[in-house]
């Protein structure tokens, strides 16, 4: 426990004097032959001695009070965008304004603690007047000074800026954590040019091919009231769109539909671009680019049967509304002609049926390598089924058939069924189903099983089995429209049939990746200031990840330069940062080898030029009034700024704080005291050694 100066204290210390005079005393009571002074000397000696030591045993700690006094830090922040230098007011000066934006510096670092930033995409120290930071994030900077200067004593914050921040919100909610005033400096020009400009392009980012698609795009026109605003689209350089608009006010605003048409598989670039008109304040922001992947995975689907049935409707209904699917429904006889390897998945309605429907068709099936999904119900020959298959097969009588209710498998997770959709489906009505036990003989994923009355079975309903990399599934029971009446019965908003058919196709349909080398982007397409990250992946013949040999890549871009790389090592793949690269084109080739056989794998991906900083020509004033309003600073034009010195020293919340810096320190760290002891007691044994005391 420490102990502090008090009446306790100076009992003990005369406590710990007196033992010390109590030894003295009994060392040099019968010394009476040794010169007074000498005595007196020696005893003053141990006396001294003993209490020192006795001082350190009742006072092991001591209390130790420092005042520490911290400037007010001040914090320049300038805004080192590009908008900031590209739109000038008049009559500014960019040096003279510099100039000041210094002084102000040394002026006030003489008299408080100062920080100076420069932000723009990025948050960096010092000044930087360049403005060519692609972006303009003060929410990143205000971010950063919170986490640097918390419990700091922060006087205030002075950020010039023209209030354009493009990324990263409104910093509003970020600036009372700091506590302190901001006084903002208004750079920019809040005065309408004369500017065309692409707001925004709204676009899917997937297509299929030989579909029409539309972009619709966001036109914004200021002080060009009269004017005519020529629209075009190009696409990897041809031009497939046009459209003039006539701008009829001085604050113009329109989105226009613009109808294309995906003719080129593969990542297609698209340029958007208004012709710029005479004595527009900029012409970068008329021009957008962008990526529409463009693919031709529709997937062709049969939809087999004997006859018609209302569960063919259902089937088809909900298959319909996806542009993924080119579904064809083929009924009876006309099933012969048919070349199935010309479709992705085949559904078997009740096929192979009683009457034999499409003996040609059913000979095929045999032979065919396509996804299937079989459909029993009342009309499926049995006997016919189990023998044109050996992986699932029903003992019992082929006419009898029995009603069976869906009951969800919890535990199935080849592909997700929300918890609501769930509760849905064991409320559906029951499906006709064959009578007798399904046999599986390969592992199943089963998604549903029968309920026979209130009794729940393991006999499954709906359930995957995979023969040799074909994917199998089986449905056991007609009446798919009885589920969908109990959906319109219910009044349900969300089609639980319809996505249930839409998932179960969609996994029988999607072609597994069995390459043995994969190498891609994160992404398709990146912002200049972004790291460009690829990824790629090896397998061995056992199809089990590897990633020993060394994977290199040659990236080229639109001129023909290239780079080379080579990639890092994850767990189990690779990782490439290829680091941040300039706007355009690139395609890339990586290669490695494994074993003796060489893997190659090729893609592209496109680098935009970031315009976000040209998109928006007028200061925003207001933001930066809001800024210093809500926190007690204030706002100030670039001529006016030197006067911020004399605004922060008239401010009494900005002043210097006194800290006080209470510390316990152990005496047994004070070696000086051991040192002290030491000599003490060596010159008590020298004088009583020399004296013949001992």
């Amino acid at each position: 426990m420490a102990n502090s100066f008090n009446f306790y204290t100076i009992l003990t210390l005369i406590g710990c004097l007196l033992l010390g005079l109590l030894f003295a005393y009994v060392a040099y009571r019968k010394t009476a032959h040794l010169e007074p002074k000498l005595r007196l000397f020696l005893a003053s000696l141990r006396a001294l001695v003993v209490a020192v030591i006795a001082g350190l045993l009742f006072f092991p700690l001591v209390k130790n009070l420092s005042y520490q006094l911290e400037k007010p830090v001040i914090i320049i922040a300038q805004d080192n965008s590009l908008s900031v230098g590209h739109v000038q007011p008049a009559g500014f000066n960019k040096r003279q304004y510099e100039a000041d934006l210094e002084k102000l510096r040394d002026q006030l670092s003489a008299k408080y603690e100062l920080k100076v930033y420069h932000f723009s995409d990025s948050v960096k120290t010092g000044f930087d007047f360049s403005n060519q930071g692609k972006l303009s994030n003060a929410t990143a900077l205000f971010n950063r000074l919170n986490d640097e200067y918390l419990n700091r004593n922060v006087g205030a914050v002075i950020m010039a800026s023209d209030g354009i921040f493009n990324r990263g919100g409104s910093p509003l909610y970020d600036l009372n954590r700091l506590k302190a005033p901001v006084y903002t400096i208004a750079l920019g020009d809040t005065i309408p040019k004369r500017d065309l400009r692409l707001a925004n392009v709204n676009h899917n980012n997937l297509v299929y091919l030989n579909n029409d698609f539309t972009i619709e795009v966001q036109v914004e026109a200021f002080e060009s009231k009269g004017e005519q605003a020529k629209l075009k689209v190009f696409e990897n350089g041809k031009q497939v769109a046009e459209q003039v608009l006539p701008v009829n006010s001085n604050a113009f605003a329109a989105t226009i539909p613009l109808k294309l048409k995906a003719g080129k598989i593969g990542l297609q670039k698209y340029t958007v671009q208004l012709v710029p008109l005479a004595n527009e304040v900029s012409e970068k922001n008329n021009t957008q680019q962008i990526f529409i992947e463009v693919t031709d995975a529709r997937q062709q689907v049969l939809i087999a049967a004997g006859g018609a049935h209302p569960d063919i409707s259902v089937i088809r209904q909900a298959l319909s509304s996806n542009k993924n699917y080119d579904l064809k429904v083929v009924l009876g006889e006309d099933l012969n002609a048919l070349n199935l390897n010309d479709y992705g998945l085949l559904i078997l309605y009740q096929l192979p049926d009683l009457q034999r429907t499409g003996a040609a068709f059913m000979g095929k099936l045999a032979q065919a390598k396509v996804p299937v999904w079989s459909i029993v119900g009342a009309q499926t020959d049995i006997n016919r089924f189990n023998a044109m298959q050996k992986l699932v097969s029903i003992n019992g009588a082929s006419s009898t058939i029995q009603e069976a209710f869906p009951v969800l498998n919890r535990e199935f997770t080849t592909f997700d069924i929300d918890p609501a959709a769930a509760k849905v489906i064991d409320d559906f009505d029951p499906l006709l189903a064959p009578f007798g036990k399904v046999l599986v003989n390969a592992p199943a994923f089963v998604a549903l099983k029968q309920r026979i009355g209130k009794i729940k079975t393991d006999a499954p309903q709906l359930f995957f089995v995979n023969d040799n990399g074909r994917k199998l599934g089986y449905l056991m029971g007609e009446g798919l429209w009885r589920w969908k009446l109990s959906e319109a019965k219910d009044g349900l908003s969300k089609p639980v049939l319809n996505e249930l058919i839409s998932k179960t196709v969609q996994y029988l349909a999607v072609k597994d990746d069995k390459r043995k080398f994969k190498v891609s982007p994160s992404k398709n397409t990146f912002e200049e200031n972004e790291n460009v990250l690829i990824n790629a992946v090896l397998y061995n013949d056992s199809y089990v990840a590897v990633n020993t040999p060394d994977v290199s890549l040659q990236l080229k871009n639109e001129a023909g330069k290239l780079y080379n790389f080579l990639f890092s090592r994850t767990a189990a793949a690779y990782q490439l940062d290829a680091g941040m690269l300039p706007a355009g084109n690139y395609t890339f080739s990586a290669s490695t080898m494994l074993g003796d056989k060489k893997y190659q794998a090729t893609g592209a991906f496109f680098i935009n030029a970031m315009i976000a900083e040209y998109q928006q020509t007028i200061a925003n004033h207001q933001l930066l009034h809001n800024m210093a309003l809500q926190t007690n600073g204030k706002l100030y034009l670039p001529a006016n700024l030197l006067k911020i010195q004399e605004d922060i020293e008239k401010n009494e919340s900005i002043k210097t704080l006194s800290y006080e810096d209470l510390k316990y320190e152990e005496l047994i760290n004070f070696k000086w005291l051991f040192a002290m002891i030491i000599l003490l007691l060596s010159l008590e044994w020298f004088f009583r050694k020399r004296n013949g005391e001992i």
